[in-house]
């Protein structure tokens, strides 16, 4: 059996493609990784335990019935991100303002991260895989000062890095730092994450399509003409392609970065400006498709390209293997 790389080596043998110093990567890294473990164990323990399983009893930002594992887990990762000291500030999905470190060797800290912390909890109930989404920026305040809105508030061309933790049949933590996306799983024996999945691409073209077809009626016309094309045997592969929605975003992703395929969260009347967070969702997951070889609009343009203006920010989402987001939109 071949030597597995470790993450940390992964990081030292490839420095040279990092666009922030290893040290600080690392870290960064570490930090996540600690939190992930931790929420990862709540996960696999759900059903004994009182505190982990069910509502929270409370909404939050979004207007959404906050599970107790979202706490637990935004708990986590703050707790994380604070204590490790390279992090000047947050932004979650589960709070409705940034929140500022205090510590001195957090304001000396160059870089912020806006995260959702559970992606998909109230599929935990029912035992579906969720997982937590990650976007690193570089901070735009002077080093040495309290984190700013304007730190937030950054196009996601800005990343530095972005990636998510899938807690699943197996963990694993899928990041790039703009030079390619690699997949790393954690072995329970061990405790350590072992790369995996090495220069990963998502395939052009799939037969794969995940969309709420609940809401049909209300898809603009042309996405109703892409579904039947997708649902007829005159698209490229000549049979309809296979309809797949496990309504956790994260898992519907990877699934899909993998085998190829296409997630459609479009606008609606009832949400015209689309229903996904634009920072905490559709910015991590678009550079990650991107770096893959796959591409992310929000129907009209690239989600990397759009300068957010609040923290809680909507968007549409079409998100995928590059040719079947570009028969979405109606460009080919």
């Amino acid at each position: 059996m071949p030597k597995l790389t470790s993450l940390k080596e992964f990081i030292t043998e490839n420095q040279k493609d990092f666009n922030y110093s290893t040290s600080d990567l690392s870290c960064l890294l570490r930090d996540i990784v600690l939190a992930a473990k931790v929420v990862n164990q709540d996960i696999q323990r759900a059903g004994l335990l009182d505190h982990v399983l069910g509502a929270q009893g409370v909404e939050n930002i979004q207007g959404e019935a906050q599970q107790k594992l979202d706490v637990l887990a935004d708990q986590a990762f703050i707790k994380s991100f604070l204590e490790g000291g390279v992090v000047c500030g947050i932004a979650s999905e589960e709070n409705e303002d940034f929140l500022a470190f205090d510590a001195t060797s957090s304001q000396a800290a160059n870089y912020v991260v806006l995260f959702d912390p559970l992606d998909g909890s109230s599929n935990i109930d029912v035992n579906v895989s969720v997982g937590t989404i990650f976007s690193i920026y570089r901070r735009i305040s002077p080093v040495g000062t309290k984190a700013t809105l304007e730190d937030m508030l950054q196009a996601g061309n800005k990343q530095v890095a972005a990636g998510y933790v899938l807690f699943g049949s197996s963990t694993m933590l899928v990041y790039t730092t703009g030079n390619g996306v690699n997949g790393f799983t954690l072995d329970p024996i061990s405790g350590e994450f072992f790369l995996s999945h090495a220069n990963m691409q998502m395939p052009l073209n799939g037969r794969l399509y995940s969309v709420n077809e609940g809401n049909l009626n209300d898809f603009d016309p042309q996405l109703r003409a892409y579904l039947a094309y997708c649902q007829s045997d005159v698209n490229q592969t000549g049979k309809p392609y296979s309809g797949r929605y496990i309504g956790s975003l994260v898992a519907d992703f990877h699934r899909n970065l993998i085998k190829g395929g296409v997630y459609i969260y479009p606008a609606v009347p009832s949400a015209p400006k689309g229903r996904l967070r634009l920072l905490y969702e559709c910015n991590p997951l678009a550079f990650i498709a991107e770096q893959a070889g796959g591409l992310a609009t929000d129907g009209n343009q690239r989600i990397l390209d759009i300068e957010p203006t609040e923290l809680h920010q909507r968007a549409a989402l079409y998100i995928g293997s590059k040719e079947m987001v570009e028969k979405a939109m109606g460009l080919v």
